[in-house]
């Protein structure tokens, strides 16, 4: 599946539980760090700090954090929740590899501490679940309007 498929699914799946307009985009932009990386195999690309960058002076925090935030959150879910591991798609397991594996205990404590750690969680459940064939989804033009308008403010 395409990065446009998982992106547009992540959004839609934000939408579908009511999330805040700025974690709908996060949701749709929170992978654009690939996008822009010069891709390696078999190392971590930092696409989540690659996309903050990109994204932080456009929208602010309410989008760029948790985007920034969304593998440390995977890394979170695997230390804290014994069976999330288990539900994590064959590429999210290879990343989480090159990524560093569970979070040591120091990290889980500065991970729950920052501010966006909750939107963080969410955003990567949305990513965890978006990866369906062909589920049907809004255009990516059809968000053109709310990240205009998060980009405005």
């Amino acid at each position: 599946m395409s990065q446009t498929e998982h992106a547009l699914q992540c959004a839609a799946l934000a939408e579908a539980e009511g999330a805040a307009p700025a974690l709908v985009a996060a949701a749709l932009l929170h992978d654009a760090g690939h996008l822009l990386a010069k891709r390696s195999e078999g190392i971590d690309d930092k696409h989540e700090d690659i996309a903050w960058g990109f994204l932080k002076s456009s929208f602010g925090p309410d989008v760029s954090e948790p985007v920034r935030l969304h593998v440390d959150a995977k890394r979170y879910l695997c230390t804290v929740e014994p069976d999330y591991f288990s539900i994590l798609s064959p590429g999210s397991v290879r990343s989480l590899e090159l990524q560093g594996g569970k979070l040591p205990a120091h990290g889980v404590h500065e991970f729950r501490s920052h501010r966006f750690a909750d939107d963080a969680i969410r955003l990567r459940r949305w990513d965890d679940r978006a990866k369906v064939p062909g589920a049907a989804t809004r255009s990516l033009r059809e968000y053109q309007e709310l990240l205009l308008d998060l980009a405005r403010r």
